[in-house]
């Protein structure tokens, strides 16, 4: 397990504790390898009954570390190879059989969203701040989100997050269907940590089955592949190299001087 990402088991229900804040809990390649090696082996382990992912300092996450995007973008050939295999955590959610719950306060950018439609129950604080701003970055969608992001609040709203990286307060997220609850930032951890235990007291076959005919994973596979194949594509762009190199000169990006190109 990485320093960045704690652990910690008590009363059937793994605790995942996203531990980065200096670096607003941004998530590494070892960090999502330590996240889905927690949920894989919860799979295969009959003490745990639910898995609560949450997040220490300020903020959820901060989503992936550019620093990563960047060096792909830039031809760097070890972090290029790491990317050509595969997000082991939106694997692990992909495939996931353990009920997973979520307590999100703060910021949560990026994979720090889409990762909380794999999540079978989504507790946020009130002032909570969900953005995708995939767009942005001149990238696209992953984890699914692109299927299962729309069939959720709808094609308008799904299409304003991705696109405009319109922003989702805590109490919208309630209200359009992301969280099951919004709740004071003090109060977060308590009625996250509550529902876990009261999903780890449920008969656990019944909780499997009920939560494996919810879901369709060949879809999902198959989404995450697709989307896969369109974020390495962009990843490596001209529009990747100019929205990178904004960010990094706190300057809005300009892509009118780079050509449309037709998906492939």
């Amino acid at each position: 397990m990485s320093e960045h990402v704690l652990s910690e088991l008590s009363g059937g229900v793994l605790t995942l504790t996203i531990n980065r804040p200096e670096k607003k809990n941004a998530l590494t390649r070892a960090m999502y390898q330590a996240l889905a090696d927690g949920i894989d082996g919860a799979n295969d382990n009959p003490a745990i009954r639910c898995v609560l992912i949450q997040a220490n300092g300020d903020i959820f996450t901060a989503g992936n570390d550019l620093a990563d995007f960047a060096a792909v973008n830039a031809g760097d050939t070890t972090a290029n190879q790491a990317r050509e295999q595969g997000n082991p955590l939106l694997i692990a959610l992909g495939r996931a059989k353990v009920p997973l719950v979520a307590a999100v306060h703060g910021r949560a950018v990026g994979v720090g969203v889409t990762m909380l439609l794999h999540c079978d129950l989504v507790y946020v604080a009130e002032d909570a701040l969900l953005t995708t701003p995939f767009v942005n970055l001149a990238l696209v969608p992953e984890a699914a989100s692109s299927l299962l992001l729309p069939a959720r609040i709808g094609h308008a709203r799904a299409f304003a997050m991705f696109v405009l990286g319109e922003a989702v307060d805590g109490k919208k997220a309630e209200a359009w269907g992301i969280a099951n609850a919004a709740v004071p930032a003090s109060e977060l951890r308590a009625k996250a940590r509550a529902a876990a235990e009261a999903v780890a007291s449920r008969a656990p076959a019944s909780v499997a089955l009920t939560k494996q005919l919810m879901r369709d994973p060949a879809a999902i596979a198959e989404r995450m592949a697709e989307e896969g194949r369109h974020f390495a594509a962009q990843l490596k762009s001209p529009e990747a190299k100019e929205a990178f190199a904004a960010f990094a000169q706190k300057r809005a990006p300009d892509f009118s001087k780079v050509a449309r190109t037709e998906p492939a």
